[in-house]
C-alpha cells in the first residue's frame, strides 16, 4: 500500500460518485405490473438535493479503502470504476426496491471483459478461473434463495450477486467468501438489534432492499478477506 495509490483510488472513485445522480436520472423507467407497488421516477431520485456530494463522499471513502486493501494490483482500477455504479444501484434499490438490469448487466459484462483482457495480458489463469467461479457460485446461491423465497428476494439481487461474485472472486477466495456472507450479516444484525432495543418484532418482518447491504458486504470482503484466507490457510 502506498499513499499515492490510496489517494488516486479515492479521487477517481469520488469523481465518479459525482456522476451518480446523472446515472440514475438516465435510467429508463421499468414496466411494472398493475398491482406493483408505486415507485418514485428515476429522474426524481437523481434530482434529490445533496445526492451528488453524498455519493461522492461515499465513493471517495470506498475508493480509498479499496486502494488501501488491494494496493498495486491492476484489478483495483476495475473495482474503482465499478464503485459509482454500485453506489447508484444502492441508491435506486433503497428508494424503489429495484436493481435495474440496465446498470447491472453492462457492469457485469465490463467486469467479464476486464477479467478476460487481464488474463490475455498477464496469462494468470488462476485469477480468471476464480473470477468465473465467483460469478457462478454467488449467482447460483442467490438464485436458490430467490427460487425458494422469491417474496423475500428479487431477481435483481441474483444479477447483482453475479457482478459482485466476479469482482470478489478475481481478488481471492477469502474476499469472495467473506464478501458474500457479510452481506447477510450487515443486513440482519442491525435490524435484530433495532428490534430488540425497540421491543418491536414487526421490524423483523419488514421488507428492506437487500442490494445496498450486498454492496457493503462486498466491501467488507475486500477489506477482511485476505486476513480470513490467511487464517484458514487458503493461501
Amino acid at each position: 500500500m502506498t499513499p499515492t495509490i490510496v489517494l488516486g483510488a479515492a479521487l477517481a472513485a469520488g469523481l465518479g460518485g459525482l456522476l451518480v445522480p446523472r446515472l440514475i436520472a438516465l435510467l429508463p423507467e421499468p414496466d411494472l405490473a398493475e398491482d406493483a407497488e408505486p415507485k418514485p421516477p428515476y429522474a426524481e431520485i437523481g434530482a434529490r438535493p445533496g445526492l451528488a456530494w453524498r455519493a461522492a463522499l461515499a465513493c471517495t471513502l470506498a475508493g480509498g479503502l479499496l486502494g488501501a486493501s488491494v494496493g498495486r494490483d491492476w484489478w483495483l482500477a476495475v473495482l474503482v470504476l465499478l464503485v459509482p455504479v454500485l453506489a447508484a444501484l444502492s441508491v435506486v434499490d433503497w428508494h424503489t426496491k429495484l436493481l435495474p438490469s440496465r446498470l447491472v448487466l453492462p457492469a457485469t459484462a465490463f467486469a467479464v471483459v476486464a477479467a478476460l483482457a487481464g488474463w490475455g495480458v498477464t496469462g494468470d489463469t488462476d485469477d480468471l478461473v476464480r473470477a468465473g467461479l465467483g460469478l457462478v457460485i454467488a449467482r447460483s446461491l442467490f438464485w436458490v434463495l430467490w427460487f425458494v423465497h422469491s417474496a423475500g428476494m428479487g431477481f435483481g439481487d441474483v444479477r447483482l450477486a453475479a457482478l459482485l461474485g466476479i469482482a470478489l472472486g478475481h481478488l481471492g477466495w477469502g474476499e469472495l467468501a467473506v464478501g458474500v456472507y457479510s452481506g447477510f450479516l450487515v443486513f440482519g444484525i442491525p435490524g435484530l438489534v433495532l428490534a430488540v432495543v425497540r421491543r418491536d418484532r414487526r421490524l423483523l418482518r419488514a421488507a428492506y432492499p437487500f442490494g445496498p447491504f450486498m454492496v457493503l458486504g462486498a466491501l467488507v470482503g475486500v477489506l477482511t478477506g485476505p486476513w480470513v484466507a490467511s487464517y484458514l490457510g487458503w493461501g
